[in-house]
């Protein structure tokens, strides 16, 4: 297996590898004769025992092919699976692959076929590791969200998005993105000041010149991502697990608002800006798509006996910002909504891995604002559950009445890095086990925090990457850039988990016992 991952190593690099795209990325070429183009890459995504999801684009209607196999030459491939790719798509593709052999590496290959004259593209290959049925591999998963913010896109003198080559070498059997994969409602230009007198250059394209407001501009900002070599590595050789905040549509959006103080949007509402960038998101990631839900985001995915996870929406459901301080569940205090968190308490209740890995698009006791007097996040300030904070408080005395062990939560959002322990001991709200919480993240943006924290379920700093007092938004060059990575021991069953910076560098960790 050696030789076989060294050949596929270079086999990838070959395919991936090259200076960055112009600054303005060149038109499509769709003459006939030529072959199809790939140069997006490909990408797994919400890997389960049951298969995985592969993920591609070209650039005319084309039929995408894919086959896999154990070895990296292909010597035993499957036959292929195959879908057409039109500009209903803009020329994505998924191919769900099913009946994989549990763990085990699975190499998998990629081409398009020109449905105009037949033309053939140059094969594209990607890698990702099946769940051990037995549990007796070690499992790493690595996390961070936040990518493109504040102005701060592909930088091609820095050799672009470095963190994700970083990420990449802890060989994670999955990275989760716990969302802002796009900043749709943020342009870019050419240059922005960069602090202390630096400069940031960016690579900018058309879609990224301007708000997303159309279906096209929201798929030129995911295509503007995977503009990036590091990206597309990781994207090649790691399966993804992928989730919404607001920036895929517009910073603090929630369903039925309308920005009329947004001069910059023509397109008023933000129901109909978050359709176009649910369906963008959907066509331009591997995430698994529902035939009784389509277009759901939140799910479970079990990988084997050590670990499920599960992703969380709270953006498609939630009420409006308020002051969030509502006596009472009701409708105008949902973040998750009802339906959701039901079903997140059952699907817990039956899980049986040992690790529950709840990944959530926001903190649950970081207090996010919303203009004045009015929260954007869960946390509203000291005191018993109100607002948002009920649905919280209904999980976690879900989670203890129960018994159900070993839940832990993964977050980005607020761009630094900290881990929070949560107990009873220190809360104004009691009926609950103790727990953690891992925030990471931003992965190319600016650098936020700390928030202030929110009491009321006892959360005790115990890491925070950032000082009091610094100023807001500071700019990648000064390298707060963080991920997560977890390590599941298959003998002990113990987890440990790391906070690292840009460079790949561990920052902090520890090591949880799970419980029986």
């Amino acid at each position: 297996m050696v030789i076989d991952r060294r050949h596929f190593l270079r086999a990838t690099a070959a395919v991936a590898a090259g200076a960055l795209l112009p600054r303005r990325a060149p038109a499509a070429v769709t003459a006939q004769g030529q072959r199809p183009r790939a140069e997006w890459g490909v990408m797994s995504g919400d890997v389960t025992p049951e298969g995985a999801v592969i993920w591609s684009r070209t650039d005319r209607p084309s039929r995408m092919r894919v086959e896999w196999a154990l070895d990296a030459q292909f010597a035993t491939a499957t036959p292929a699976r195959s879908v057409e790719v039109l500009a209903s798509s803009d020329y994505t593709g998924k191919v769900a692959l099913t009946g994989l052999p549990q763990g085990r590496e699975i190499f998998y290959r990629v081409g398009f076929e020109s449905l105009t004259d037949g033309a053939q593209a140059e094969p594209l290959l990607g890698r990702l590791r099946t769940p051990d049925p037995n549990g007796n591999q070690p499992l790493t998963f690595a996390w961070s969200g936040d990518t493109c913010g504040q102005g701060y896109g592909i930088n091609p003198r820095l050799g672009g998005m470095r963190i994700f080559e970083a990420i990449r070498a802890e060989r994670p059997d999955v990275f989760l993105h716990c969302g802002d994969m796009i900043y749709a409602d943020q342009p870019l230009k050419p240059r922005k000041g960069g602090g202390r007198g630096r400069t940031w250059e960016n690579l900018v394209t058309p879609a990224k010149e301007k708000v997303a407001e159309t279906l096209d501009e929201f798929r030129g900002n995911f295509r503007y991502n995977l503009l990036d070599t590091h990206m597309r590595r990781l994207c090649a050789e790691v399966p993804w697990v992928v989730q919404w905040d607001d920036h895929e549509t517009k910073n603090n959006w929630w369903p039925g608002r309308q920005l009329d103080e947004d001069k910059r949007y023509r397109v008023k509402s933000c129901s109909l800006l978050s359709a176009r960038g649910r369906r963008a998101m959907f066509e331009y990631t591997p995430i698994a798509t529902r035939l009784d839900a389509p277009g759901r985001i939140y799910r479970a995915l079990p990988f084997g006996p050590l670990l499920e996870t599960f992703v969380l929406d709270a953006r498609s459901y939630r009420a409006p910002n308020s002051r969030n301080q509502q006596p009472t569940y009701g409708p105008e205090s949902a973040c998750f909504g009802p339906e959701q968190v039901a079903w997140l308490c059952q699907r817990l209740k039956a899980s049986t891995a040992t690790w529950k890995l709840v990944s959530c698009d926001m903190p649950l006791s970081l207090m996010i604002g919303h203009a004045r007097y009015s929260f954007e996040g869960i946390g509203n300030g000291a005191g018993p559950p109100r607002g948002r904070e009920h649905e919280v408080a209904t999980l976690l005395g879900f989670i203890k009445r129960w018994r159900i062990r070993n839940v832990v939560f993964v977050t980005a959002d607020v761009h630094y890095a900290a881990a929070h322990h949560y107990s009873p001991d220190r809360a104004t709200f009691t009926d609950f086990d103790p727990f953690w919480e891992f925030v990471a993240g931003p992965l190319n943006a600016g650098t936020f925090g700390p928030n202030r924290i929110d009491p009321t379920f006892g959360p005790k700093v115990m890491y925070c990457s950032e000082e009091k007092g610094q100023k807001p938004g500071r700019s990648p060059l000064d390298g707060h850039q963080f991920y997560g990575v977890g390590k599941v021991d298959p003998d002990s069953r113990a987890l440990t988990v790391s906070l690292h910076d840009l460079t790949g560098k561990s920052l902090w960790d520890t090591t949880i016992q799970p419980r029986a």
